[in-house]
């Protein structure tokens, strides 16, 4: 698995023009399902994320987590994560698994942090999806559960 950390000030998406979710101060993260991801992958991730220290004190360190300042958490599906742009001009998605077993992994991920405790929103699973947020700082990371970054 693949995934985007985007520290927000807020995040919204929208399918149709409807408004399906919204956050305030926390992480957006765009997540991408491979092939051979397993629930494995997804404890990974889980455990990661929320204790990541990526917010600041007031030293402006990064010495705060998700967990510590009550951040929000948008997931959002993201199989473009796997698009594999080294030949031609079109990306290859491959990597990327399919669909109907990348739902079951996205849908668990997101079960997984809301059983933290935190507020976890989520996006729709394979729609086309308007994705708005404001990045602070900006902080963007990348994590990959197979550490091939």
């Amino acid at each position: 698995m693949k995934v985007v950390i985007q520290r927000v000030k807020s995040a919204t998406v929208s399918v149709d023009e409807d408004f399906i979710a919204s956050i305030g101060k926390g992480v957006v993260v765009f997540l991408g399902v491979g092939k051979g991801d397993d629930e494995e992958d997804c404890e990974y991730l889980v455990g990661k994320i929320p204790h990541l220290r990526i917010f600041q004190d007031e030293e402006e360190k990064f010495n705060f987590s998700l967990m510590d300042v009550g951040g929000e958490i948008l997931v959002v599906s993201q199989f473009t994560l796997f698009g594999d742009c080294r030949k031609g001009r079109r990306p290859s998605f491959t990597e990327a698994a399919d669909p109907e077993y990348a739902r079951k992994l996205y849908d668990y991920f997101v079960s997984r942090l809301r059983e933290k405790g935190l507020r976890v929103q989520a996006g729709r699973f394979q729609a086309m999806m308007m994705v708005s947020l404001v990045n602070e700082g900006p902080v963007t990371l990348l994590l990959d559960s197979k550490k091939t970054f």
